[in-house]
């Protein structure tokens, strides 16, 4: 793409990934709506944009490492500021689809509340690096005193880089997810070497000294000294390597209080897209619960779970591709409220589904507002009202929005 120098331009808003945009459209990372800047255009980017006007939303970065690290999108922006920018993406998504909810206050983790990330990490000629990439680069940073990560993760990193030696090889790159659990670390390491006898012993050794939970290759247990736990409510769950965790302990809670919320008085309650009981087990001292996963995995923690936790209702599991097989409106009609927490894709047929059985209530957990609206658009046209929504972000300093909503039947009064 050409390369040009460029009078002053205007940033007038944020897009979704958090870059400035000013006409053109050009894009400019770390930029603030109002502010003039100059810099290279490069097609339609400027990489490195000269803040010749700054907002006054612009606040210096919490962290040192920030004009380097990838990790974060929006420390130069105030925290007002962002929650206001993400109540908006979710309002414009609605707006998109002729829709408006009351937006409850945006519920932000604190710093350093980040109980899982996944690191990447290099063996070097001379010694290792063990961080996060540049922003759109193979480089990685060290992140000593990460704002973001719980200081359980950062005060490990030199440890967790002894392994890169040991697995990684010149040429490649290791990536460590790195989960917090009641027991400590657990560690899935993917990209290493093959297994032979002498690796073997090597990471075992290694797994010990660290006092490493668990250590998992590839999405395969290879040492348990204790079981990673994790707390549901009342239910102590160990989830299988790499299972879907909610971010931070903080946004779990008021995903948690949202949902327990919306969906009422119900007595059954169907769990979609359920993962290891997140809100299966917690409701589940509340009401039955019919939990669906398509990981069986993860369905057999969140059983496991359930059957050496005292004084919960019953929960049942059912193991299904809930894209390829929603539950139909005669499986749902048993059912008084439904929680659903699909990926970023949404649930467009599970939705249709429930569209058409009309429970009373429906909790909606969503971490794209885009999808999100979609669904949303679906349910209202059935006569659903959406009550409410409530921005939940645990992922601070981030484009990430996630949110919770609460939508009712037509014969349910408010």
């Amino acid at each position: 793409m050409p390369e040009t120098d460029h009078d002053t331009l205007t940033i007038t808003r944020l897009g979704l990934h958090g870059d400035g945009i000013a006409p053109g459209p050009v894009y400019a990372a770390r930029t603030l709506p109002g502010e003039e800047i100059r810099g290279e255009i490069t097609g339609d980017r400027i990489a490195a944009p000269k803040i010749v006007t700054p907002s006054p939303n612009r606040v210096k970065p919490p962290c040192p490492l920030y004009a380097r690290c990838g990790g974060c999108a929006l420390q130069h922006a105030a925290d007002p500021f962002v929650a206001g920018w993400k109540r908006q993406v979710v309002i414009d998504a609605l707006s998109a689809h002729g829709l408006s909810a009351p937006m409850r206050p945006i519920r932000t983790s604190p710093p350093r509340t980040r109980r899982r990330a996944t690191l990447s990490g290099r063996r070097l000629k001379k010694g290792t690096l063990l961080g996060f990439h540049t922003r759109a680069s193979d480089t990685i940073v060290d992140i000593p005193g990460c704002e973001v990560l719980a200081p359980t993760i950062t005060e490990a990193l030199p440890s967790l880089a002894e392994f890169l030696p040991v697995l990684g090889s010149r040429k490649g790159e290791l990536a460590l997810a790195v989960t917090v659990s009641e027991a400590g670390l657990d560690v899935d390491i993917r990209g290493g070497k093959p297994l032979d006898p002498a690796l073997r012993l090597s990471l075992t050794a290694l797994t010990q000294k660290l006092d490493l939970a668990r250590l998992s290759l590839d999405g395969e247990v290879f040492l348990t000294l204790r079981p990673p736990a994790q707390r549901f409510g009342p239910a102590s769950v160990t989830p299988p390597p790499g299972a879907f965790l909610q971010a931070t302990a903080p946004g779990e809670a008021a995903l948690l209080a949202a949902v327990a919320e919306a969906v009422g008085p119900a007595r059954r309650i169907a769990d979609l897209f359920a993962g290891c009981g997140t809100f299966a087990l917690p409701l589940a001292t509340r009401a039955e619960v019919h939990a669906v996963e398509g990981d069986a995995d993860m369905l057999a923690a969140l059983d496991a779970g359930w059957r050496k936790t005292p004084g919960l209702s019953k929960v049942t599991t059912e193991a299904r591709d809930l894209f390829r097989r929603p539950l139909l409106p005669d499986d749902l009609a048993r059912f008084g409220a439904v929680v659903i927490d699909p990926p970023r894709a949404g649930a467009e047929a599970q939705t249709a589904a429930l569209a058409s059985a009309q429970p009373d209530r429906i909790a909606a957990v969503s971490c794209n507002p885009v999808t999100f609206a979609r669904d949303a658009k679906m349910l209202c046209d059935a006569g659903y009202a959406l009550r409410w929504v409530q921005v939940v972000d645990q992922f601070r300093w981030s484009p990430h929005v996630e949110l919770a909503a609460a939508f009712t039947a037509p014969h349910i009064q408010p």
